[in-house]
């Protein structure tokens, strides 16, 4: 069957089957590979993306359950042309990754984050993340990236 959504901004159409998943059908048929397959099973949060501006793991949702929908993965976080946003070069700067293996997950989780509340504290970074797991850096750099990209996403917006 034909899925049409809208993807990082842009219309997107391709034929999936009814079973395919939406992460299945972001990296197999529209080559969007950033999100990642993590446990399969909804734990992990790794294959996190926006589904109308909410966090959503893919590997649980069907691609025809998305059509008509605006889709946002870790790579519609990048400015324009492609370099890294805010929230990428936040977590660069402050090494809030280490294998990057669940980085696109907290990357989405920590833009709906932002989105919803630009001034966050420590605790509310924390709760954002909460269902995403990481094996490598102990969280400590994470919310310490979100912090700082939430800083800065308030002064580009001052």
């Amino acid at each position: 069957m034909k899925v049409a959504l809208t993807v990082n901004g842009r219309a997107r159409e391709a034929e999936a089957e009814p079973r395919t998943t939406l992460l299945d059908f972001l990296r197999d048929n529209l080559g969007l590979t950033g999100t990642h397959m993590g446990c399969e099973h909804g734990v992990c949060g790794a294959c996190s993306v926006l589904v109308d501006g909410q966090p959503v793991r893919a590997c649980l949702m069907f691609a025809p359950q998305a059509g008509g929908h605006e889709i946002v993965t870790v790579e519609g976080l990048c400015k324009p042309d492609g370099s890294p946003g805010i929230l990428q070069e936040s977590f660069q700067e402050e090494h809030g990754m280490q294998c990057g293996y669940c980085t696109p997950g907290m990357l989405i989780s920590a833009s709906a984050l932002l989105s919803a509340n630009p001034t966050p504290t420590r605790e509310d970074i924390r709760e954002a993340i909460s269902a995403n797991l990481c094996r490598c850096t102990g969280y400590v750099q994470i919310v310490e990236s979100i912090a700082t990209a939430a800083e800065r996403l308030r002064k580009e917006s001052a």
